[in-house]
């Protein structure tokens, strides 16, 4: 998950971003949000965005920003394996 470069003498961590088909991302929404035993308002509310969006986006009729992208990834990563699994079952290759 994680890529290591020797930029002059120091290491450097570079994440790899999230890569998610869009088709799948309104489902891996949805599945996180119930595992959870989230309300789509009680995820926006932890996300910092609004219940209409989080509909959007599991109706797949909205694009998540790259921002909304990261606090999703924390959101599994806090998770633990539950996540990672979760993560897996809709990550693109």
């Amino acid at each position: 998950m994680f890529a290591t470069q020797v930029v002059g003498f120091e290491l450097m961590t570079i994440k790899k971003p999230l890569v998610i088909e869009q088709p799948k991302l309104g489902k891996l929404i949805h599945e996180l949000r119930t595992v959870v035993g989230l309300t789509q308002e009680q995820f926006a509310t932890h996300l910092g965005v609004t219940y209409s969006t989080v509909n959007r986006w599991e109706n797949k009729r909205s694009k998540l920003s790259p921002m909304a992208m990261q606090r999703i990834e924390k959101f599994l990563q806090e998770m633990g394996d539950q996540g990672q699994k979760l993560l897996a079952k809709y990550q693109s290759n």
